[in-house]
């Protein structure tokens, strides 16, 4: 008897412990059914693409590749599911010896707690699947509410591409765009800039300084930074001119600009914007001064030079028409702890902190006038 009451106790363990292994039914949602949010142009050549596809033959090769990065783009929706996933194709795959594969590559998942607060969930580690199709599967959450309908928000991979991306629930959950006042439909930002505006080297993808303002301002902050440019192409203003509900542009190019490009070429850049949007704010934003400028005899005395030929230009476009433009200097740009750089020029995600700072109050006091 005691043999045979072995026996059942422990047929019933390995029942038990097929049933927890038994894969988890799921619902795949498309978030193209879903509410995108940050994204400038609806004529791209993918879903995630950052920049109209006409532009593919006025652009370098390198800007036209490093535009396909998501950075930036997200998914907003409400579900009363009690689990979260996601199942995502990325275009490339890559890797970068600075940055973490979690901002690289990876997504973000937060919630709003109400009150204007948007909380960080959880963040997927992108594991490969399968090499081929370079998908990435993975469960945030679970354990949640199923008695209210709860809002998501989730941010794409800031140094990789998306082909697609779907939202994973389960199959009796009920799942919609969300309510469009959180990050508000109708506010829109156009930030344009390089490699740190788009993302690097943030440790996950919330933590970039675009979806930091987001967040913080309730509005989409479409993200023009593109890695090794950012370098006032007049193809590119004419682009932004295009979007035809921007609120505000933020101009952030002078890292990836020469001294001379700053001094020519800033004042037809901006003037394309001005003469075709005249009513849209536009920002200025001066070059962070790196740390190690400090110490090294040229760049204490180059970088500052670059941003004396971007304010040259502010002032003398100020001077021709004083209405909708501002200008943030780089004092603590990147903070002041010295501890806001992977490598001395891209930012930390404390770094990207720094930088929401300095922005957010003269933000938020142009959006009041």
């Amino acid at each position: 008897m005691k043999k045979l009451f072995s026996i059942l106790v422990a047929a019933l363990c390995v029942l038990v412990a097929m049933a927890e292994d038994a894969p988890k039914e799921w619902r795949y949602v498309d978030a193209q059914e879903l509410r995108i949010i940050n994204k400038g142009w609806d004529n791209t050549l993918r879903d995630y693409t950052r920049i109209p596809a006409y532009l593919k033959d006025s652009v370098r090769t390198e800007l036209w590749e490093r535009a396909q990065c998501s950075s930036g783009i997200g998914v907003r929706f409400a579900t009363n599911s009690s689990r979260i996933g996601v199942r995502y194709q990325l275009l490339w795959d890559t890797r970068l010896p600075h940055m973490a594969d979690t901002g690289l590559k990876g997504t973000d998942l937060y919630i709003f707690e109400g009150d204007s607060v948007w909380r960080h969930a959880n963040t997927n580690r992108p594991y490969v699947n399968n090499k081929e199709e370079k998908i990435c599967e993975a469960q945030y959450m679970e354990n949640l509410d199923t008695t209210k309908m709860t809002e998501y928000m989730i941010y794409l991979p800031l140094y990789d591409g998306v082909q697609k991306l779907e939202v994973k629930i389960t199959p009796e959950a009920t799942i919609t765009c969300g309510d469009p006042k959180l990050i508000d439909v109708d506010k829109k930002i156009i930030a344009y800039g390089t490699s740190i505006l788009q993302g690097g080297c943030a440790s996950r993808t919330g933590m970039v300084g675009t979806n930091i303002l987001s967040r913080e301002l309730n509005c989409e902050v479409v993200n023009i930074g593109i890695s090794g440019e950012g370098k006032m192409d007049a193809c590119m203003a004419r682009a932004m001119a295009e979007i035809a509900d921007a609120d505000m542009y933020i101009l952030d190019p002078i890292p990836n600009c020469t001294e001379m490009m700053c001094d020519t070429l800033t004042y037809g850049f901006v003037k394309i914007l001005r003469d075709a949007r005249p009513d849209v704010p536009i920002v200025m934003v001066e070059g962070p001064l790196y740390p190690y400028s400090r110490y090294d005899a040229f760049f204490n005395k180059y970088l500052p030079a670059k941003n004396a030929a971007f304010r040259k230009n502010y002032e003398l476009l100020k001077a021709e028409n004083p209405d909708n433009l501002y200008y943030i200097d780089s004092v603590n740009l990147d903070g002041v702890e010295d501890d806001g750089t992977v490598d001395g020029i891209h930012l930390t995600d404390l770094g990207f902190r720094h930088y929401a700072d300095k922005l957010l109050p003269i933000i938020r006091s142009i959006m009041k006038e």
